[in-house]
C-alpha cells in the first residue's frame, strides 16, 4: 500500500484533474532496484483490460461519498490514470481520503 502526498482542492471546485501512477510495491521497475521506501523504484501495474476506481470518502468515515471511475492513459501497462472531479462530489470542506480499486476482467 503506498500513500500520495496531500492533495489540496477547493469546495465546489471541479479541477485540478487527479493524474496517478499505480505501481506494485513487490516487483522493481524496468531497470531499479527495488526499495520498499522508494515508490519510484516499484514497476507499474498493467492496467489491460482492467477498471479502476476511486472511492472517496471523509477521514475516519465508513461511509463512501462517492465512487468515480478513473481513465486509463494508454498504453495501458504503464500504470497511468486520470480523472476529473464529478461536479457536486467537493461539496463540502473537510479531511477526505481516497481508495483506488482495481478491478481486472480475468
Amino acid at each position: 500500500m503506498a500513500y500520495y502526498d496531500t492533495q489540496f482542492l477547493v469546495k465546489g471546485d471541479t479541477l485540478p484533474q487527479l493524474n496517478l501512477i499505480i505501481r506494485d510495491s513487490n516487483t522493481a521497475a524496468s531497470g531499479a532496484t527495488l526499495d520498499d521506501t522508494d515508490s519510484s523504484t516499484w514497476a507499474p501495474i498493467d492496467l489491460s483490460g482492467a477498471t479502476v476506481r476511486l472511492k472517496f470518502k471523509a477521514l475516519g468515515s465508513t461511509d463512501v461519498k462517492s465512487t468515480i471511475t478513473m481513465s486509463r492513459h494508454a498504453p495501458y501497462t504503464d500504470g497511468r490514470v486520470f480523472m476529473l472531479w464529478p461536479a457536486g462530489v467537493l461539496d463540502a470542506a473537510g479531511t477526505f481520503i481516497g481508495e483506488v480499486e482495481i478491478t481486472k476482467d480475468s
